[in-house]
């Protein structure tokens, strides 16, 4: 079976072709099942991916008290000589499966990163890593559903009047013991005030669809250095947020850009402080 079958189903089909362009995943038979071999089949076609259990710590909450925000963490230590490529979370019974793809700067053997998703129903999740040298593994979840409303589908949180005031507006705050030194590992929490519109949320009082407007893609650098980027989709939670580690460079200044679907752009720049 398709992907494309089961998630226009479901969708609009901009958020699938939104889905496609994001693009991972990966499976061996350990991890079949009718609606992850259409996922498997439709974006890595008969790649083999590996058991990424010793290389890969995945955590997510087992029944997530709020499913408009479920976090979702790995952290991934490759082995020596080894580089991540990119680093994907997946959500096999979302209407858009593929939540984020994070393509992670310099040659890095490790990285920690955590994000936060709409959980749209009870759903086996995935975290596939790829390295520089194209080899995939996987780790997986289940994830329970708290109940309540489907999170594709629910209305947005605040007035239109407040979401349209605050779009674009970011903050990014150092985590931990502050860095002194180039070449030191220090983490990091972005998040960007934005809609995410699904495409899926029925407007109560003109009986039309919101029209899907979600963040595709966001933009990090230390300097003139890409510390990530990451391609979105409808699956990753209203006010997009994600944590990641990165290796201090002597830069001060950390800037963000973020693109929507619309084409609009946002960005900003963030000092964080000396690492000399």
């Amino acid at each position: 079976m398709r992907l494309s079958a089961q998630v226009i189903s479901a969708c609009h089909a901009a958020a699938a072709t939104a889905v496609f362009t994001a693009g991972v995943l990966g499976s061996s038979g350990a991890f079949a099942g009718p609606v992850w071999d259409g996922i498997k089949a439709e974006v890595y076609g008969s790649r083999a991916l590996l058991d990424g259990s010793a290389v890969i710590k995945f955590q997510a909450p087992y029944r997530p008290d709020d499913v408009m925000a479920v976090p979702l963490a790995a952290d991934v230590h490759l082995a020596k000589g080894q580089a991540i490529k990119s680093v994907s979370f997946i959500v096999d019974e979302n209407p858009s499966p593929v939540a984020a793809v994070f393509q992670v700067g310099g040659a890095r053997e490790h990285a920690a990163l955590t994000t936060y998703i709409r959980l749209n129903q009870q759903s086996d999740v995935r975290v596939v890593v790829e390295t520089t040298s194209g080899e995939l593994f996987m780790v997986e979840q289940l994830v329970k559903f708290a109940g309540g409303q489907a999170s594709c589908s629910a209305p947005p949180q605040g007035s239109p009047d407040e979401i349209a005031a605050n779009m674009g507006k970011m903050t990014l705050a150092l985590q931990g013991p502050r860095a002194v030194s180039s070449h030191s590992v220090q983490r990091a929490e972005f998040e960007l005030n934005h809609p995410n519109h699904t495409g899926m949320v029925l407007d109560q009082i003109t009986l039309f669809y919101v029209p899907l407007l979600m963040v595709e893609q966001i933009e990090v650098k230390q300097g003139d250095d890409v510390v990530l980027t990451m391609a979105g989709s409808i699956t990753m939670k209203q006010n997009p947020k994600f944590a990641f580690d990165f290796i201090t460079n002597g830069a001060t200044e950390m800037t963000v850009t973020a693109r929507d679907t619309s084409g609009a752009v946002f960005s900003r720049t963030f000092p964080i402080g000396p690492a000399t």
